[in-house]
């Protein structure tokens, strides 16, 4: 009996303590799309140092005299020169990618447009690249204690009180990160 494949579209990577990639220590991945041909994320758990939104608004000339202003996340080390916006599902756009029921995934400067007259969704946050997984990539990385995956909250998307959300994530699954080991072993 074929057993059907497990894809985690609307749910978070967290980085375990024994995360080998750099690049990742620390992360906590909102998962946009995964399915058999790969998987895309935002990464939330960092921000991009020198970088605000105003800042990208003024690279296309967007007005910024109304615009809210927040700080921008690394959203992966794809394409860092690529914008994308994680959003509320109470706008949605032509380009607007949609995980679920949960959040809206768009990369227009029309979404760009409506945030900054204040037409745009209620939540909403940006980051600059992607974290990106071939076929396979994703589901054999899991199998080495890199990731945990967790279903998790969209409010985690849009949580401004936590300054360390990779700590947030694991003690809403009730865990204290301390406590994890970065080595494991098999039975």
């Amino acid at each position: 009996m074929m057993q059907e494949p497990i894809f985690f579209s609307g749910q978070f990577l967290l980085a375990t303590p024994g995360m080998a990639d750099p690049r990742f220590a620390r992360s906590v991945v909102a998962i946009c799309s995964h399915d058999e041909n790969g998987t895309l994320g935002i990464n939330i758990g960092e921000t991009v140092e020198g970088i605000s939104f105003h800042d990208i608004l003024e690279q296309f000339d967007i007005d910024t005299v109304d615009a809210p202003n927040c700080s921008v996340f690394l959203g992966g080390p794809m394409e860092k020169q690529r914008g994308f916006i994680i959003h509320s599902l109470d706008i949605n756009l032509s380009d607007t990618i949609q995980v679920g029921d949960l959040w809206g995934l768009s990369s227009s400067i029309d979404m760009l447009n409506a945030i900054a007259q204040g037409r745009g969704p209620k939540k909403w946050i940006i980051a600059l690249g992607y974290s990106g997984w071939g076929e396979g990539q994703l589901e054999s990385e899991l199998t080495q204690n890199g990731w945990s995956v967790a279903k998790g909250s969209p409010d985690w998307l849009y949580d401004q009180d936590s300054l360390d959300k990779w700590t947030m994530a694991w003690k809403a699954q009730g865990i204290d990160p301390t406590k994890l080991s970065g080595e494991f072993g098999s039975a």
